[in-house]
């Protein structure tokens, strides 16, 4: 029709891995989305496209969304609100900032921050480093606790799906579900046809079962003593591979008489797994070559001890010499990407203003304290509900309190805003702005194809315009957005030689495949370690009170009798959109918190399906719809995260020491704990 245009463009949910690929119907002289569809043409997606991404056209002429900045009227926790102009807004700000100390200043994103790709962190990075304000690495939330025990291990790079399509003989998905990586699906499809062998290995049975040959369910939190067992099992049955074994790992010997213990009627005790399932497992691992593990992301590795599942799983295929082999190692996984050439880093050359003495690490445990203590006198929050996505939310509002003044930038409010910003700006929706997405494999254009609504603002002019009122020298040195891309596409060359550009990348239709992409993860045997191999026996985490070997640590004990975990579904995303509520199709599928508990625990307590239940424990309570289900093993109840209410009965104890938190290059392991220990009772 007249006057109508077809956008390529990505789904504005950070699911990364997975980026799924779009075409928007827009109507450019009515500024309005027509529809939205899968692209069948992009590489990684195939047209595939989850609900979240198709409610995403539910952003726009919302009646929740918001459109000009608000102060608040009255006392916090009141929710009253009156307009302001941007002007305004910045004056506010500026004069806040400058009746502190830079220390004292404090930015945290969230995953809204990253709708139009990875950029909106690189702006926000230079605005905290230039402005000498604390600004936290945030995958501290998400999947940085894994990268952190893969880092120890030596194994932070990752194989394709599509050599997993090809070359797996063997699947194993650990914790991985499609959820997180829908991308992975017609891939795990395709290698079953092949005659692959997949086992998942997980706390649930989610929406991945089905593609499952074999499922094996264990304890939340015992995926490291499942790992140990079958270490024990392949050396036992001198089912390593010693040559691999001689030539590029560090500490078999120590390791080898360490795991001895760990038996499969030792592990069985503690994870649920029957002796005879642990050791047919390892066998067909060790045997069945080559065998890949995916793991999960973030979930599996979200509780008290979270790095030691993503110390011991990488040992695996260490010990069975499937490390820079087709179809073997690791697949892809959440913060992790296969050898490639990635997108340059804007801020190159940038250097922290803020001093190494006043910092306040990536570490949230430590952050929550700082709040606590009153460190903080301004919080910039862009994109994020900081009640949701931090461990134990009764401490970080607390902190809250004491903070004078709170800023989110946002497309809706949320419980954090509502309760405690002071102002609030309204941020430019995905098709509003230009941006960039990039996969494990591609990279691809994000174009702009509508005016933003009301007076929202990029973030990238949101971050230039305060800076520039803060007298902040070089904070954006582009002309325009499409120059600032152009700097991070640098690094990718195009056949002539020439540096990839938005223009370049236009006129190829939006797709480009990386330069330098190898399928296969360290075929020349250099792994993420001082010694360069793979690392049983880790020095650097002896010299820090870490266990050198690998281990698994049993929960402290509790008078509460149910174990609670929590993870993501397919039809929501952390705290999105107000955790779901403003999109009417999200909210459809998610219209409150659903905790899931096996039958037999369900009986004991009287509790049917769709109940109301209050889940609770020494540190509080909240409520929310029963979901009986054998898909969660007895003694586990789990639900998705996102909801403000769920962590109000997790700890926020540390995982890892602050002294042991930098110690993997680039990747802290600043996580607390998300899981805990409860009752649950109807309400």
């Amino acid at each position: 029709m007249a006057g109508r245009r077809v956008v390529t463009t990505m789904c504005p949910m950070n699911c990364t891995p997975t980026q799924c690929g779009m075409k928007v119907e827009v109507a450019p002289e009515e500024n309005r989305v027509i529809s939205v569809k899968g692209d069948t043409e992009n590489p990684d997606s195939r047209g595939f496209l989850c609900v979240r991404g198709r409610a995403a056209r539910e952003i726009f002429e919302n009646p929740k969304r918001l459109l000009r900045p608000m102060r608040r009227v009255g006392e916090r926790g009141e929710d009253r609100w009156e307009p302001c102009s941007w002007d305004e807004a910045y004056a506010l700000i500026v004069e806040s900032i400058q009746q502190t100390r830079p220390e004292r200043v404090g930015i945290w994103r969230g995953h809204g921050s990253g709708t139009t790709g990875p950029l909106g962190g690189a702006i926000l990075a230079r605005f905290g480093m230039l402005g000498g304000f604390q600004n936290w690495n945030t995958s501290i939330v998400c999947w940085a606790m894994g990268g952190y025990g893969l880092g120890l291990t030596g194994a932070l790079k990752t194989h394709t799906k599509e050599d997993m399509a090809a070359n797996s003989r063997t699947i194993v998905l650990w914790g991985a579900t499609l959820a997180s990586q829908p991308d992975l699906g017609p891939h795990l499809v395709a290698a079953r046809k092949r005659g692959a062998y997949v086992v998942q290995i997980d706390t649930r049975r989610t929406e991945v079962s089905s593609q499952a040959d074999e499922v094996i369910l264990l304890q939340p939190g015992s995926d490291a003593a499942m790992a140990l067992a079958l270490a024990h099992v392949i050396i036992e049955e001198g089912l390593h591979d010693r040559e691999f074994v001689e030539r590029h790992t560090l500490g078999f010997a120590q390791f080898a008489e360490h795991v001895r213990q760990y038996t499969p009627e030792w592990a069985s005790a503690i994870t649920g797994v029957e002796p005879g399932v642990i050791r047919e497992l390892a066998r067909r691992y060790a045997t069945t070559k080559p065998a890949m593990i995916v793991l999960g992301g973030s979930s599996i590795f979200k509780h008290q001890h979270g790095w030691e599942p993503a110390r011991a799983i990488p040992c695996l295929p260490a010990l069975t010499g499937q490390f820079g082999i087709a179809g073997g190692g690791l697949g892809q996984r959440h913060g992790a990407s296969p050898e490639s050439v990635g997108l340059a880093n804007p801020n190159a050359g940038i250097k922290q203003k803020l001093p190494a003495e006043q910092a306040i690490p990536s570490h949230m445990t430590s952050i929550a304290e700082a709040l606590g203590n009153g460190q903080l006198d301004v919080l910039l929050l862009l994109g994020s509900n900081i009640l949701s996505s931090f461990s134990d939310s009764n401490d970080v509002a607390r902190g809250l309190e004491r903070t004078r003044l709170i800023v989110s930038y946002d497309l809706f409010m949320n419980e954090t805003s509502r309760r405690y910003a002071d102002l609030v700006l309204p941020a430019t929706a995905w098709l509003e702005t230009i941006g960039i997405k990039q996969t494990a494999t591609h990279i691809y254009l994000m174009e702009r194809a509508l005016q933003p609504e009301g007076e929202c603002r990029p973030l990238t002019t949101f971050t230039r315009q305060l800076g520039e009122r803060l007298g902040i020298d070089n904070i954006y040195p582009w002309k325009n957005d499409e120059e600032f891309l152009n700097t991070a596409l640098a690094t990718q060359k195009t056949e002539d030689g020439h540096s990839l550009t938005v223009e370049e990348l236009r006129r190829r239709g939006g797709y480009w495949l990386k330069n330098g992409l190898s399928h296969i993860a360290y075929q020349d045997h250099q792994f993420h370690t001082p010694s360069q191999k793979i690392e049983f026996w880790s020095e650097r985490a002896q010299e820090v009170g870490l266990p050198p070997l690998p281990t698994y640590t049993a929960p402290a004990g509790t008078q509460y009798p149910l174990r609670f975990s929590q993870g993501r579904t397919l039809t929501a995303f952390h705290a999105f959109f107000d955790e779901g509520q403003a999109l009417p199709t999200l909210a459809r599928v998610n219209p409150a918190p659903e905790l899931w508990i096996n039958p037999q625990d369900a009986d004991k307590r009287q509790i049917e399906s769709g109940a109301t239940v209050v889940i609770s424990n020494q540190r509080g309570q909240f409520t929310a719809r029963a979901n009986v289900t054998t898909d969660v093993i007895p003694g586990a109840v789990w639900m998705r995260d996102g909801w403000s209410g769920v962590n109000r009965v997790t700890s926020g104890a540390p995982v890892i020491p602050l002294n042991a938190n930098d110690i993997v290059p680039n990747i802290p392991g600043g996580q607390a704990a998300y899981d805990a220990w409860v009752e649950v009772n109807v309400s």
